[in-house]
């Protein structure tokens, strides 16, 4: 494709060799080029060491806006939306880490090509040593890198509104004379690394299992040491297990699935392309563990303690003896798991107000009422009691806020608040029809008042905060009798989930809210709400839940791309703890325990708040 390359001005982006400063005009001239007259894909072609990878690193180093010195450049270059570093990920493991850059979270190839479909940004990606991707085992798809290309690159370069600038090296891989063509960027041979004596360098992916697994370091007591192996041994040691098992009965790849510190340490992309092949045994329920915490593992946690405190918690709940060795090395991580049931899918969930029990109130889709232990996840004694009290057969609830551990205000799916009290106390019954009864004279009368969110006071104290779709919050007592509710315009879009936090030492009521616009906002209930959000971001809070702990109040979000940022609220602090799944449902108490639900079930984990904010 003939294209012209005369220039934009590469003053200001960082130094580039005399010899690459052509392929780096005609790059930068092209993903400056959003008018569509150039093809949108560009591919970058050459030898090994021809410098493919320099020139994609350049021009990110360039588009992110520094220069040469470190400093910002004074002219915008190309926004790049997401880098791609593809070797050694397949289909599945690259769309998850496409989704996380675009902010979606981590999702199958089918989900992410859906959802890059509906967004409205015109994207710009940049893959790197596409012709290295693909593992597993070498006789299925995945692990060819024509797979990775079918299944997910070309599809969405058929999006009009996605461009791509690709590393082929020098295979023939997403051809130039495509429907549509494509710009190429040759940089023709390359220079091969030569250690002294003369001799090239091998790749450490060539050596054998052997020559690899002598180089591990191992234990006084003669086990592997993964913590002290190098980078290069856990990224291909798995690689170089399945060919030496290719003709043998699979001892190598057995021995280091059977070992949970090359679990913790190894290529969490090999293992999961590893795994997906059933012809391969897995010990225990390891299989089943894997494919919880993948798409976690892959992202780029380089800390073992973290990588343990996600397999410790997949593990919990599942495969007791997996969980049991990582639990150690989990519980040096400022988070861990304290209990998980997977079996059990939740569509809202609080804490019991003012229960010395700790009770956790859980609805599932089914409109079903439970109750379990906070700190156990076991089914409490009063489970009964609970289940007795029973919700109305059609209700299908998203939130709950109680009063106790018998009486509770639910949100229904349709937006209808609906009270639940037992027959013998008349006088929560009446609390909580008044605020049914509220809400829904205010729907009848105007649209703008219909509910859309419910959140409670958490485990210090009865409180319902109610959103609606024109962005109010209405903080309502359950402990006190109120004729209105305390109301204030906090959003302009319709609230999405709410929570309110009372601090009985200062006298203060703090209600948090997050809106359809991707905003979370503070508003401490005697004043006026903050000027500006808590938190503002291209993903959507799902879930809230506050708490009053030793350190002072915490704000716990989940987002849509499954994070949970937990914010120190009067510093302004926060920490990010990834998500197993998608959350719909949060509850912190104040001793710092989380408890994450969805219909993908139910876990907890302990935060070490002395150690969340460093």
């Amino acid at each position: 494709m003939t294209v012209d390359t005369a220039i934009p001005d590469m003053a200001g982006w960082p130094p580039l060799d005399d010899d690459k400063r052509a392929a780096g005009q005609q790059l930068l001239a092209w993903a400056a080029d959003d008018s569509g007259a150039r093809s949108r894909l560009l591919l970058v072609r050459g030898a090994e060491g021809s410098g493919k990878s320099h020139l994609l690193a350049w021009f990110l180093a360039g588009s992110t806006g520094s220069t040469a010195t470190g400093q910002p450049r004074t002219t915008a270059g190309p926004t790049v939306h997401a880098t791609l570093l593809t070797e050694g990920l397949t289909a599945q493991t690259c769309a998850w880490e496409l989704g996380r850059q675009l902010g979606y979270g981590p999702l199958s190839p089918a989900r992410l090509l859906d959802r890059v479909s509906r967004d409205e940004r015109p994207l710009l990606l940049l893959v790197a040593d596409l012709h290295r991707s693909g593992a597993g085992p070498a006789d299925l798809p995945a692990a060819a890198p024509a797979t990775l290309v079918a299944e997910l690159l070309e599809p969405l370069l058929e999006l009009p509104h996605l461009r791509a600038a690709v590393e082929i090296g020098d295979s023939g891989l997403l051809p130039a004379d495509g429907a549509d063509g494509a710009e190429i960027i040759d940089l023709g041979g390359g220079n091969p690394t030569v250690v002294p004596g003369g001799q090239q360098s091998p790749s450490p992916g060539k050596h054998s299992f052997a020559e690899l697994a002598a180089t591990v370091p191992r234990t006084p007591d003669g086990r592997p040491d993964w913590s002290q192996a190098s980078a290069p041994v856990h990224r291909h040691i798995l690689d170089a297990a399945l060919r030496a098992d290719a003709d043998g009965e699979g001892a190598a790849v057995r021995g280091l699935l059977a070992d949970p510190g090359f679990l913790v340490h190894g290529s969490a992309t090999a293992l999961t392309a590893t795994l997906a092949d059933t012809r391969i045994p897995a010990p225990g329920r390891l299989r089943e563990v894997w494919q919880r915490a993948a798409p976690e593992l892959t992202a780029h946690h380089a800390d073992s303690a973290e990588r343990a405190a996600l397999l410790h918690a997949a593990a919990v709940g599942t495969d007791a003896a997996l969980a049991e060795f990582l639990r150690p090395l989990a519980q040096r991580h400022w988070w861990s798991a304290v209990w998980a049931r997977p079996d059990l899918p939740v569509a809202a969930l609080a804490p019991a107000p003012g229960d010395d029990e700790r009770h956790l109130l859980t609805a599932d889709v089914t409109g079903r009422i439970r109750t379990y232990d906070m700190d156990t996840g076991t089914a409490s004694a009063s489970a009964a009691a609970a289940a007795a009290t029973g919700s109305p057969p059609s209700a299908r609830p998203v939130s709950v806020a109680p009063r106790d551990a018998h009486a509770m205000l639910l949100l229904d799916q349709t937006g209808a608040l609906l009270p639940l009290a037992p027959e013998d106390d008349p006088i929560a019954g009446f609390m909580l029809d008044q605020i049914a009864e509220h809400h829904g004279s205010a729907a009848l009368a105007d649209d703008g008042s219909q509910v859309t969110a419910l959140g409670s006071g958490g485990a210090q104290s009865p409180y319902a905060i109610v959103g609606d779709q024109g962005g109010s919050l209405h903080t309502w007592s359950l402990s006190e009798y109120q004729d209105t509710p305390l109301s204030c315009r906090v959003h302009e879009r319709p609230v999405t989930a709410a929570v309110c936090l009372h601090i009985a030492a200062d006298n203060l009521t703090l209600t948090f809210s997050a809106a359809l616009d991707g905003s979370v906002r503070l508003w401490e209930t005697s004043g006026d709400p903050m000027p500006v959000p808590v938190e503002q971001r291209g993903s959507l809070a799902t879930a809230l839940a506050a708490a009053d702990t030793s350190v002072g109040p915490v704000l716990a979000v989940a987002w849509s791309d499954a994070e949970v940022h937990l914010w120190h609220v009067f510093s302004g602090r926060m920490r990010v703890l990834p998500l197993l799944h998608s959350c719909g449902a949060l509850a912190l108490t104040p001793e710092g325990l989380l408890v994450v639900g969805s219909p993908e079930g139910l876990y907890a984990v302990r935060l070490r708040l002395d150690g969340l904010w460093p």
